[in-house]
């Protein structure tokens, strides 16, 4: 897939299929608009084109930074969590737009003229029944329909049947992760939910009692963390290979008061040096909530069961 993050460097194609959206997620409902395009870009001999949008429009449009409806903007996919996806779902290109003020301005006429005509060359769209463009979102299937003729365009719409068969939506997905139901929100993705991050260095406790963890710092801050609990995951090192592995995502009670939440995962099988190694961790199973226990012994006792309990979910 050729990725342009700069709609100068694009190059016109003149024959391309192009669909367009935020896609937080590639959830299904967007695999199902997605597979369409693919259908339509071979029936037609020309390339599949995704138009996508950094940052997430609201982070411009929204509330100010301190707004608590803006605090809670959280989002399934990192970039690059967007970018792999789709190469995964075999688009030949994506043009990563920078979503700017200035962008938000453009009417739905400069949309169609200056990004899909002039800069990609489009000749065919695949849209989603709720897909809009333009200034406050004026544009939409019913105003591209009526101006197809004078653009030289051929339009399809993915109808709401087809897009939401599961009910699926980005909003249920992040519902369900604060949850912790993984389950839920895995079906939702068609895949099970990632979360990268950094090893870094902890308090090195879990050493002193069997269960030696990695202690992950996630830097994109809008990137959703799934609810507190214990977790049955896979983990992928930064070399590629997966390991089965048990997720602690908490505050720590049994050791301490009023500490800072941290992302803590105990490979099963493993041993090696991942400090300051990137790490991906793939949601599976929620096994239970945190808890407090009354000591080390009691709790190393729970982790035995939590192995257990893991080694069971990835079997």
């Amino acid at each position: 897939m050729h990725v342009i993050r700069d709609p100068a460097q694009f190059p016109f194609l003149g024959n391309a299929v192009v669909t367009s959206g935020t896609f937080d997620g590639v959830h299904v409902g967007h695999q199902r608009i997605l597979a369409r395009l693919r259908e339509v870009a071979r029936a037609s001999g020309g390339p599949s084109v995704v138009i996508t949008y950094w940052p997430h429009p609201r982070l411009v449009l929204g509330p100010p930074p301190s707004h608590p409806e803006l605090l809670e903007l959280q989002l399934l996919n990192t970039l690059d969590e967007r970018i792999a996806k789709l190469a995964d779902l075999g688009v030949d290109y994506l043009l990563i737009v920078p979503f700017t003020r200035d962008f938000a301005q453009w009417t739905s006429e400069e949309y169609i003229q200056s990004l899909l005509l002039k800069t990609v060359g489009a000749k065919q769209l695949v849209i989603g029944y709720d897909h809009r463009f333009g200034k406050n979102r004026e544009g939409g299937f019913d105003y591209l329909s009526q101006n197809a003729d004078r653009y030289g365009l051929t339009v399809e719409e993915i109808p709401r049947e087809d897009v939401d068969a599961v009910g699926v939506s980005s909003t249920r997905i992040r519902q369900a992760l604060r949850q912790g139901d993984v389950a839920t929100a895995n079906r939702y993705l068609g895949y099970h939910y990632p979360l990268t991050g950094v090893v870094e260095h902890g308090q090195k406790l879990g050493r002193t009692i069997g269960y030696p963890t990695a202690n992950l710092r996630v830097d994109e801050p809008l990137k959703l963390v799934p609810a507190q609990g214990i977790y049955a995951v896979w983990a992928i090192t930064a070399a590629g290979t997966r390991h089965r592995a048990m997720l602690s995502i908490g505050v720590r009670p049994t050791i301490g008061k009023d500490l800072a939440q941290t992302i803590e995962v105990n490979l099963l099988d493993f041993s090696g040096d991942l400090y300051e190694q990137l790490l991906t961790l793939e949601f599976v199973t929620w096994l239970r909530g945190e808890e407090k226990y009354d000591g080390l012994d009691a709790l190393t006792a729970q982790l035995a069961l939590d192995e257990q309990a893991t080694r069971q979910a990835l079997a």
